[in-house]
């Protein structure tokens, strides 16, 4: 949320405290994310995806309506319990979809995060000249009052057109799987591990990034906002219009080796640079690179577990990345206050990791060449 660490600034936060608070955020989602994904392969995951989008507007409200920090944990700790579907939505995708076309339509739920990327910041630098007129004191805390807005119309338009899928196999009644029994399988175990790698690595950028503008070019929030916003579009376009032809062409697998590599060199290169324009080749290539990542790994992983685990299975995967971001902020504020370029060479060694072992990833295309299918 690019307006969080201006609010929390205004309060008083350092980079090592907003590293917290994006932390208690992180620490709910691992928690939650598998029991909503074995909530929804018994009772179904429409219910489940309008309980937490409901709670997700109304953490947003909490949020943007707190006067301390202890607030803004609190808040963050809810928003954090009810933001942990994204496990269930990925299975409600590879419920009604064919395996052949997973890593495309996971591109495509990857693409409409990035609308929202390109949206939310967006949103938030043009509401940031009304905020002191409309919430006087507390400027930077009316895009996350306003995103509490956009919750409650998402709710009503999921409540209106979202059905349950029909080929959501029932649960096994004696099926007794649990997060660390499913992690027995290697090849869960090694795409969950990989993806919690490039996670941690992801969020040093993010934990740290608006500080990084403040501290090395005086970005104020609607400049850093622009900058996500060309990021976004780059990370949505590839997700959403180039995702089924590499995947046929190349393979999951050799998508996320390549993918991470270039992770490795973008990171590598982002403190060394003196000016903005080299700094904004350096960020497209990092957005172009995680947008290969992303729905790779999701497309695997979709395929690793069973009709009537899906949910628990992409309800680990999504766990292992809010488990990186537990720590993962937390430390990025602690190297960052200590020097400013160790949370993104940090990150490139993380990203490296990451291409090495995922050589061992499951190497198969599951979106074979096509025609184009219109959206």
């Amino acid at each position: 949320m690019l307006a969080l660490p201006f609010y929390a600034e205004e309060l008083g936060a350092s980079a090592t405290v907003l590293g917290l608070i994006l932390s208690v955020y992180a620490a709910a989602q691992f928690v939650f994310a598998p029991v909503w994904g074995r909530l929804s392969d018994r009772v179904g995951r429409r219910p489940v995806l309008l309980i937490s989008v409901a709670g997700m507007g109304l953490s947003l409200l909490w949020l943007g309506l707190a006067e301390s920090l202890l607030g803004i944990f609190a808040a963050r700790a809810a928003g954090g319990i009810f933001a942990a579907n994204i496990g269930v939505a990925s299975a409600y995708i590879a419920d009604v979809t064919e395996a052949e076309e997973r890593t495309r339509w996971m591109g495509v739920l990857g693409a409409c995060f990035g609308v929202g990327f390109v949206l939310g910041p967006a949103i938030a630098g043009l509401l940031q000249p009304f905020g002191e007129s409309i919430m006087p004191g507390r400027a930077a805390s009316l895009p996350v009052v306003f995103a509490a807005g956009l919750a409650a119309v998402n709710l009503i338009w999921a409540f209106f057109s979202l059905d349950e899928p029909e080929q959501r196999a029932a649960p096994d009644s004696n099926d007794s799987a649990s997060r660390l029994t499913l992690l027995r399988d290697p090849e869960i175990r090694r795409l969950c591990g990989a993806w919690l790698l490039f996670s941690l690595g992801v969020t040093q950028l993010e934990a740290t990034f608006a500080f990084f503008m403040i501290d090395r070019f005086a970005y104020d929030m609607q400049g850093v906002a622009w900058i996500f916003v060309g990021m976004a579009i780059l990370m949505g376009g590839v997700q959403g219009g180039g995702m089924k032809g590499l995947a046929g062409r190349f393979g999951e697998q050799k998508l996320v080796v390549a993918g991470a590599f270039l992770c490795g060199i973008s990171f590598a290169g982002i403190p060394l640079v003196g000016t903005i324009p080299v700094l904004l080749a350096v960020l497209a290539l990092s957005a172009v690179a995680r947008a290969l990542v992303q729905p790779s790994m999701m497309g695997l992983i979709s395929t690793a577990g069973t009709d009537s685990n899906r949910g628990l299975v992409m309800g680990t995967f999504q766990s292992c990345g809010s488990l990186a971001r537990v720590f993962g902020p937390a430390f990025a504020g602690l190297l960052f206050d200590r020097e400013i370029a160790m949370p993104f060479l940090f990150a490139a060694l993380l990203f490296f990791v990451v291409a090495v072992i995922s050589r061992r990833l499951p190497a198969r295309a599951l979106a074979a060449p096509a025609a184009p299918v219109a959206l």
